[in-house]
């Protein structure tokens, strides 16, 4: 036999059991990676028919909520940024196992955003119903002695707007290509769908307006002694390993450096601009790397298989 044959075919054999191997590492690190975040099960496929999908495939909210790092990061974000809003905090507190059950309560959140974003009309209307009748038991007084009531159009426009802006200032800083400011408005008006569906009368649906809105109802924000205490337990984590505490300290250090000054020194954040910008960043864009190479089935971080983590 040919010796430049035998050793092309040494070599293909090589190159083959290597790419397994690295695959199956993969495949080891996704698996653990999505029990971290409280995923029990493989989530179904998305929906790709336009006609009978909630969301078309290719839309602006379905490209940015596929890239994992910046979505798990704003998410952390958000959850910081809601606690300002003492009858929002009042609901958690009063109503919410987080501190029992901290990652099936990430989790329960990051299917319902599956659902709404790749899923069929049908699926994703059955997941806003379920909120909806959720909310409706979700009721009580707050320590100040104002009443509350999850299905307030008040609060949901108040998630929805953290939520929102947690995500596009994690996509800036974070996500693997640049957002236009026209994508960034066009996904503003694509998430107030769902905002507005779970009984929000009116959501900002441009940057401009998000903006204002946080003006407006910055004079109603506080940070209560139910706030307090929430944010001491979201900053401590759940992690218990050395490495996890490393990887979840540095992934809630980049989420505080995505909130507006302003609501980082009403959480009594410390705010370091330049250990942001020098140090924090650029460690978590690495880590972000590192994700998407874990999560990602092909070089594509923009395919759906990507949220499937």
């Amino acid at each position: 036999m040919d010796p430049f044959r035998q050793l092309a075919a040494v070599r293909d054999v090589g190159r083959s059991t290597t790419e397994e191997g690295i695959e199956r590492v993969r495949a080891q690190l996704r698996d653990a990676f999505r029990r971290s975040l409280g995923a029990k099960e493989d989530p179904p496929p998305s929906c790709q028919d336009p006609a009978i999908a909630y969301f078309p495939p290719g839309c602006i909210t379905r490209q940015l909520h596929a890239d994992v790092p910046p979505m798990l990061i704003g998410g952390l974000a958000a959850l910081l940024f809601q606690m300002l809003h003492p009858l929002a905090m009042a609901g958690v507190a009063d109503h919410s196992n987080y501190r029992k059950d901290p990652v099936g309560r990430l989790d329960r959140t990051a299917t319902f955003l599956n659902v709404t974003t790749y899923h069929s009309r049908h699926e994703a209307e059955a997941a806003i119903d379920r909120v909806r009748r959720i909310h409706e038991t979700v009721v009580g007084t707050a320590p100040d002695g104002r009443p509350y009531a999850a299905s307030d159009p008040v609060l949901i426009e108040w998630v929805h707007a953290t939520e929102v802006h947690s995500f596009l200032s994690s996509w800036r800083s974070f996500g693997y290509r640049r957002v236009s400011e026209e994508e960034e408005d066009r996904y503003l008006v694509e998430m107030s769908r769902v905002a507005l569906a779970l009984g929000a009368r009116q959501v900002p649906t441009t940057v401009g307006h998000l903006s204002d809105y946080f003006c407006g109802i910055r004079p109603e924000l506080s940070l209560t002694d139910q706030a307090r205490s929430a944010r001491d337990f979201v900053l401590r984590g759940p992690g218990r390993w050395p490495h996890e505490l490393a990887t979840y300290g540095l992934l809630m250090a980049a989420a505080q450096s995505t909130l507006p000054g302003w609501a980082r020194r009403q959480l009594g954040l410390v705010s370091l601009p330049a250990g942001d910008r020098l140090m924090v960043r650029p460690l978590a864009r690495a880590l972000g790397s590192a994700m998407r190479w874990v999560v990602s089935s092909g070089p594509d971080v923009t395919t759906e298989a990507t949220t499937a983590a």
